[in-house]
């Protein structure tokens, strides 16, 4: 059997929220997986090994949502089928300045985050220069349109009226699974 490798880079700061207390988060993904996982914590380096080439990528953006942001228990969500990772770069919304773009996804004290991720079902982390979503495909699609309108300057009113209506249209069953 063929050995696969990837290599990755997260944010210093996040290498010990992927190692976990005593090792345990690390120890956790690579049975679940069956990869092995070596990390250069002095410089956030990953190295991802395995003979299953789709454990693999799906661990590679397990440690990569888990490095934008995400906490370990919603990054494994990726191994579920049909949930994907999105990422967002706030480079192109940008113009006003970054701060002010991340505030508009998070809105005051998160309410605006929370009731995207209600809405659509899926997760979202607000990190660095990227925005990143976890959910199933059509969910995810859904909240990174909302995402995208409010950075183009949509109000929030708009963009949760349509995420509303395409509750509406699709039925719960659509965003449920």
């Amino acid at each position: 059997m063929a050995e696969y490798v990837y290599e990755l880079k997260i944010p210093k700061d996040r290498v010990a929220v992927l190692i976990g207390k005593n090792g345990e988060v690390k120890k956790r993904l690579e049975s679940t997986a069956e990869v092995k996982i070596d990390v250069d914590s002095e410089e956030g380096d990953c190295l991802l090994k395995g003979e299953d080439a789709l454990a693999l990528f799906t661990m590679l953006e397990v440690v990569r949502a888990i490095g934008r942001g995400f906490n370990p228990d919603t990054a494994m969500q990726l191994f579920k089928q049909d949930y994907v990772l999105d990422v967002i770069s706030l480079g192109e919304f940008s113009k006003n300045g970054l701060a002010r773009a991340r505030g508009r996804v998070i809105g005051e004290k998160g309410k605006c985050r929370e009731t995207i991720e209600t809405l659509t079902d899926s997760q979202i982390s607000v990190y660095g220069k990227t925005i990143c979503i976890i959910g199933r495909a059509e969910n995810v699609t859904l909240a990174r349109r909302a995402i995208e309108n409010l950075l183009k300057g949509n109000s929030h009113a708009s963009v949760y009226s349509w995420l509303e209506r395409q509750r509406k249209k699709f039925g719960h069953e659509f965003l449920r699974g």
